[in-house]
């Protein structure tokens, strides 16, 4: 954003400059300047990474700035601030973008802009300008008092309360992150896993002052007071891909439709792709449910756009390994989908190992609802029941939930979520025929990991 808050690409002269807009988390170019902080942090007298699991991702907000900065002296030149996209909509609901008056929520800013009440809170300038000089300045830009979501931010502008059809001057909550507030809409409590399945996944839990200590966990998404519930520690990890692999090979599988049907078919071609298309997720998880299970069969790595975590990496692959000459689609499929919930097992194997105690996982987002054979698969990897919310969005009723408590309708989110918070429309169950055997096909994923990791955690 400029000086008056404005983001650059709503102004004239950067509205065709891609750098200038709001950049994805699943953009990962800026993997050298995030290995940077990495190692800036390691060897600081403050570990400002400390809350964060250990390691900067090129998924995160400074790493980001800093690769934008450097691709592009004129977005630098013309840049007074980096605003995280849920702060940057609290902040134009209620007019107050304006640098002088932007302020940020918990959840954002501790699980991305390293922010911690340890170190009253941002990192200071200088250790900004260890990494890079051209960073020098921008965290004095941002307010080090950041709030929870349950918190008034502002009021609602006449000129949004007649775009929305809402009563101006209602109140506006501090914004926060999508899967954060799917966990609340779950009722996410501690010892409870809150799994956002979709293109990628978000995993969330909560922990108690008393149950975590002074333990720095390993290796995730940051742990942050406040960030899902206020008064309790929340934590983020995740996966960089999940619904995606399933997408990649159905693309892989789908070349020869997509590319020659065409040729072939005079006419109804377009209709014929769109059907084959509909129709070939759900005969590959048919065809690989019906096929055995056994510790000799196809391993696969899910790190096909890198692994956020547990250790986030971006620069690993993805690989397949034990593919004979009889292997099929199927087959291969089946490898993929173990490959996530294997994935899925290791973040719930760290916080375990982090003294952050794991009993049950609910899911929420498209795949819980699409995939009996996905979610099943996960039941028998993970070993513990899955519950599936019946809330098709689930992430906006979590908001609604604190916007209830932001508002003065309830007193707690606690108390809300009693009221508000989605119910379960479905649970999975371990197979406990399949639980062993998937015990050691996790062993050789691991093993692979391992290797292509090249001896890297």
């Amino acid at each position: 954003i400029n000086a008056e808050g404005v983001p650059l690409a709503l102004t004239e002269e950067f509205k065709e400059n891609p750098n200038a807009m709001f950049v994805l988390w699943k953009d990962h170019t800026s993997l050298k300047e995030a290995g940077e902080i990495t190692r800036a942090a390691n060897n600081n007298d403050v570990n400002y990474l400390a809350y964060m699991g250990g390691i900067y991702s090129s998924e995160w907000y400074w790493a980001k700035a800093l690769h934008i900065f450097r691709q592009d002296p004129a977005v630098k030149a013309a840049t007074y601030s980096w605003v995280e996209h849920c702060d940057w909509m609290t902040a134009l609901m209620c007019g107050t973008t304006h640098p002088s008056q932007l302020q940020m929520g918990r959840c954002a800013t501790g699980h991305k802009l390293m922010w911690n009440e340890a170190w009253n809170g941002f990192p200071p300038n200088d250790f900004f300008t260890s990494v890079d000089p051209l960073l020098d300045g921008l965290v004095d830009t941002l307010n080090p008092a950041t709030q929870t979501s349950d918190q008034v931010a502002g009021e609602l502008t006449a000129e949004w309360s007649e775009k929305l059809g809402l009563p101006a001057g209602i109140k506006v909550g501090y914004g926060a992150f999508d899967c954060h507030m799917g966990a609340v809409a779950a009722n996410v409590r501690e010892g409870v896993l809150t799994k956002v399945m979709g293109t990628s996944t978000c995993d969330i839990t909560v922990t108690s002052y008393e149950t975590i200590g002074e333990t720095c966990v390993r290796g995730i998404c940051g742990q942050v007071d406040g960030s899902v519930i206020p008064g309790l520690v929340g934590l983020e990890a995740g996966q960089s891909a999940f619904g995606d692999l399933y997408a990649w090979f159905k693309n892989l599988v789908l070349w020869p439709t997509n590319n020659l049907l065409h040729e072939l078919v005079e006419s109804g071609a377009d209709e014929l792709v769109d059907k084959i298309e509909s129709l070939t997720l759900q005969r590959l998880s048919a065809a690989a449910a019906n096929l055995p299970v056994s510790a000799k069969d196809i391993t696969a790595l899910d790190w096909v756009n890198g692994r956020r975590t547990p250790d986030a990496d971006q620069t690993v692959s993805m690989a397949l390994t034990g593919i004979k000459m009889g292997a099929d689609a199927p087959q291969l499929f089946k490898a993929l989908v173990e490959a996530t919930a294997f994935g899925a097992r290791a973040i719930t194997e760290r916080f375990r190992e982090e003294g952050v105690p794991i009993n049950s996982v609910v899911v929420i987002g498209g795949i819980s609802k699409k995939s009996d054979y996905v979610m099943q698969t996960c039941a028998d990897v993970w070993n513990c029941p899955i519950d599936v919310l019946e809330s098709e969005q689930s992430c906006a009723l979590g908001g609604a939930i604190m916007a209830a408590v932001a508002a003065g309708e309830y007193p707690t989110v606690a108390e809300a979520q009693q009221v508000m918070a989605s119910p379960v429309c479905k649970q999975y169950l371990p197979d406990a025929s399949k639980v062993g055997i998937y015990d050691e096909l996790y062993q050789n994923y691991q093993t692979l990991g391992d290797y292509v990791s090249g001896g890297k955690a």
